[in-house]
């Protein structure tokens, strides 16, 4: 398995309503980051400020200039949906992630394993 390229292919996939927040979440952007905070309503993350419709990509992802590289603005306050993708090869699979060499999908098993692993340190030890 590669390391994250930096691709963007998930977030802009579960940006527009696939992802949530946790009220815990909410209320300390509320306090601490009013400027995230801002982008939610009723519990729902990633709406417009003016409107209260959903967007459709997220307000924090950021492009690269001139290359094909994506970066999060709010990464150190991240909802934990995104700390914690990829969750299972098939997942990755299905989300086309460029993580994935031809190895992880002869033995997803194993490979499994090995995004467990990369992963400890995102997820939380339920997961």
């Amino acid at each position: 398995m590669k390391e994250c390229n930096l691709c963007g292919k998930c977030c802009i996939k579960y940006s527009d309503g696939g992802l949530s927040a946790s009220a815990s979440e909410i209320d300390s952007w509320d306090i601490f980051r009013p400027d995230i905070s801002r982008y939610t309503k009723n519990g729902t993350i990633w709406t417009n400020p003016d409107s209260g419709e959903l967007l459709n990509l997220c307000p924090w992802l950021r492009k690269a200039p001139h290359e094909k590289k994506y970066f999060c603005d709010i990464y150190y306050d991240r909802p934990d949906d995104c700390k914690y993708y990829p969750v299972t090869i098939e997942q990755m699979i299905n989300d086309e992630c460029e993580m994935l060499e031809p190895n992880d999908l002869m033995n997803p098993e194993q490979a499994q394993k090995t995004l467990d692993k990369l992963m400890s340190d995102s997820r939380p030890p339920f997961i």
